[in-house]
């Protein structure tokens, strides 16, 4: 399939892109059965899928009713943190983000299960600063930006952005980035189509009116770079996007370990 969202043929450098989205398109679905892929992962290894500040369960519980007023009321558990609960229903990753005593907006809870190179029990408790690090050029570039689209956040606003990558997987859970590169080396380069996906998160952020705190969604969809073969003027958008990334952009995506497999296959498409 076509990737729904193509973020590539918007910018070529990384971009904060925030843009204001009805209420109602809040949530996008499009996921039969988001529970059973999370509480997998739940059951496994909770510490790559989950964390909570101790403080943070009053901003969890209201997370939760927003779900449940998008959504219509369920029956969730009782014995799960009410963010992790939320979560079950929706294939978005969910993490709440709230302002501490000296005025730092931190990460406080997360359901983390599509994460790209992150682990929930790793980034607990980080700032907007820590948490964007390995972004270059952030805290020159984009820091006090962000820092102010959190302090303005309305509760009757919610923004959207959309952002994206390059991977040889097709795995919605990704916590770590070793184990996918090391197996680079291994793709036929006549395969690249079929091997490299295309990693496209839609975000959302939205104010927590009661508790004040922020919510900010991640919905991860993937599609094989080979599916761009289907409309040429996709698979032409994608390639200037490609061959423009800005130096800061493609050392932090490391575009570089996947630029002979995509060349081969720009120099001859074929479908996934």
């Amino acid at each position: 399939m076509i990737p729904r969202h193509r973020p590539w043929e918007e910018a070529a450098d990384f971009q904060i892109g925030l843009k204001p989205i009805p209420l109602e398109a809040w949530l996008e679905g499009g996921e039969a059965d988001p529970a059973a892929r999370k509480d997998a992962l739940w059951a496994a290894d909770r510490g790559l899928v989950w964390a909570e500040t101790a403080a943070s369960r009053p901003g969890q519980e209201e997370v939760a009713e927003l779900i449940a007023q998008a959504l219509g009321p369920a029956p969730a558990p009782s014995d799960l943190p009410p963010l992790y609960a939320a979560a079950r229903r929706v294939p978005d990753d969910l993490c709440l983000v709230e302002k501490d005593a000296d005025g730092q907006w931190r990460l406080t809870a997360l359901s983390l299960s599509a994460g790209s190179f992150f682990i929930a029990r790793e980034v607990i408790g980080r700032s907007l600063a820590e948490l964007h690090s390995p972004v270059n050029g952030f805290s020159d570039r984009f820091l006090t930006r962000v820092q102010r689209i959190f302090e303005g956040l309305r509760p009757d606003l919610v923004l959207e952005r959309r952002n994206w990558t390059l991977l040889n997987s097709d795995a919605l859970h990704t916590p770590t980035s070793a184990p996918i590169r090391a197996r680079i080396g291994e793709i036929d380069p006549a395969e690249a189509g079929r091997c490299l996906n295309l990693r496209v998160e839609r975000q959302t952020l939205r104010r927590l009116p009661r508790t004040g705190g922020a919510l900010f969604t991640i919905r991860v969809w993937l599609a094989p770079l080979g599916s761009l073969v289907e409309q040429p003027e996709r698979l032409s958008a994608f390639a200037q996007a490609w061959r423009s990334a800005t130096p800061e952009l493609r050392a932090y995506k490391r575009f570089d370990l996947y630029d002979d497999l995509v060349e081969s296959f720009l120099s001859d498409p074929k479908p996934a």
